[in-house]
């Protein structure tokens, strides 16, 4: 095994390290400063690296960033005395493994690192693990909301509804809650309670004995039991059928399960994360969902943004997935040209990041040249996206009116008036050759008027001059 890296300028925290390690058989190398860590890279990568977040010259969070970008499967534990939310989202943004507050317990710390340790191994191996668990991309305000809620959560074992349409990675925010919590080393075990036939999900969820129906020739598990210590999601938790919602309320009550068939209590200890794309609400006004059970459910609610509600994110999520897309079928990479991405983002993609994460799927197959240009979409994507582009300005001006308001300008009523003027009489002039009857033809306006309005806007250079006599 390659030896821990320990990086912080503290030398009784370096000794405390250097002791504990040693103590446990495990080889370690110690820096006092992050560059010189940098330095030793060259020479090769440890198996885990534990570094203070705030030292004289590179910060820890510097470090991260440029070691990621050399070896991103190298779990990072980063420590700090100033244990604040701010620095745990950032660590975490950066593909930090855990964080790890100061002071901290010894054995505590040399447990994470053991973790940290299984995952660099797995990592080596090339497990399929990490394959099924990608980070979480997302640089708008909404979604640095959602890694907030994360970072907060990390040390908590609450229960948690994630509501959010599909396709929205309501499962990667699971994982992630799961990866950063105390539970990281025990199982995730994830179902679709909607997808799952009614009369096979109960032993699904709870196991069964022998003989406990037709068929039943072993006792099996269910995903209860797998997830003992660890965390089970329940997806789409709305379509549950009641009779379910009962059982399940039971063990979130009393922490005790039966398999189907059994007379024996089991003891449930997990820690259960439920989402949804329903407004549950509504369905336990309609009777369709247990009061109490929402109520069990919904300790923490965590609502995940559509993409048409984070625009900002389609381009870096896009050459995310066609960098994924090119690395899974072996062959170069694709980009997407302006134009394309400009349509892209745009669009208000109903099925959201898995929609999108299809598409360059698909746009790396079947794209003939190496950049993606606007004849290479889909056509169906094109023909629904015309109608999206044509009304898309009413939403980018709201967006523009909210941003000048939120620079605390004021009278933005006669600033977006004279600007919308000005863009339709001078689109207007260009399309007529600055023929400014034509213009007032095609604008719905007088001669006078579209005179005044020229010169008001200061675009007479846009007119013929023979035509204002």
């Amino acid at each position: 095994m390659k030896p821990i890296w320990v990086i912080d300028d503290d030398r009784s925290i370096r000794w405390v390290f250097e002791k504990a390690l040693a103590r446990e058989g495990i080889p370690y190398k110690t820096f006092s400063a992050a560059q010189d860590a940098l330095d030793a890279l060259e020479q090769g990568a440890p198996q885990v690296l534990v570094s203070d977040i705030r030292m004289p010259g590179l910060s820890g969070l510097e470090m991260l960033q440029s070691v990621k970008q050399r070896h991103p499967g190298l779990p990072i534990i980063i420590m700090t005395a100033y244990s604040d939310l701010e620095s745990a989202v950032a660590a975490f943004q950066g593909g930090a493994f855990e964080y790890l507050p100061k002071p901290f317990d010894v054995d505590q710390a040399v447990d994470l690192i053991r973790r940290a340790i299984g995952e660099s191994i797995r990592e080596a191996e090339g497990e399929e693990a990490r394959e099924t668990s990608p980070e979480i991309l997302g640089q708008a305000p909404s979604m640095q909301e959602v890694f907030r809620a994360i970072g907060r959560l990390s040390q908590s074992n609450a229960t948690v509804l994630i509501t959010g349409e599909s396709g929205t990675g309501k499962e990667l925010v699971a994982l992630a809650l799961h990866r950063h919590s105390s539970r990281a080393a025990k199982p995730f075990v994830a179902i679709n309670t909607a997808a799952m036939p009614r009369d096979l999900l109960e032993s699904e969820l709870f196991g069964h004995e022998r003989g406990a129906f037709t068929g039943a020739q072993t006792m099996r598990r269910g995903r209860f039991e797998q997830a003992e210590g660890g965390t089970l999601f329940l997806d789409e938790i709305g379509d549950m059928p009641a009779e379910l919602q009962t059982r399940l309320l039971r063990v979130l009550s009393d922490g005790q399960f039966y398999r189907v068939g059994g007379h024996q209590s089991i003891k449930a200890n997990v820690r259960v994360i439920a989402a949804t794309h329903q407004d549950l609400e509504e369905r336990v006004r309609q009777g369709l969902f247990r009061e109490d059970l929402f109520h069990r459910l919904n300790v923490i609610r965590l609502r995940l943004p559509s993409l048409r509600e984070r625009r900002e994110d389609i381009a870096l999520l896009a050459r995310h997935f066609l960098a994924k897309s090119a690395r899974e079928l072996g062959v170069e990479g694709k980009r997407l040209s302006a134009e394309a991405m400009n349509f892209l983002a745009a669009q208000d993609f109903p099925g959201n990041v898995r929609q999108l994460e299809n598409l360059c799927h698909w746009l790396t197959v079947m794209a003939p040249t190496q950049t993606i240009e606007m004849a290479d979409l889909p056509a169906e994507l094109k023909l629904a996206g015309g109608k999206t582009a044509e009304s898309d300005w009413v939403g980018a001006l709201e967006r523009e009116v909210e941003r000048a308001f939120a620079r605390g300008e004021s009278g933005v009523l006669d600033t977006f008036a004279q600007a919308f003027e000005r863009a339709l009489i001078g689109r207007a002039l260009a399309r007529t050759g600055g023929r400014r009857i034509d213009a007032a033809n095609l604008l719905g306006m007088g001669r006078n008027t579209i005179t005044r309005k020229i010169a008001e806007l200061g675009l007479d250079g846009k007119s013929a001059p023979d035509e204002t006599a």
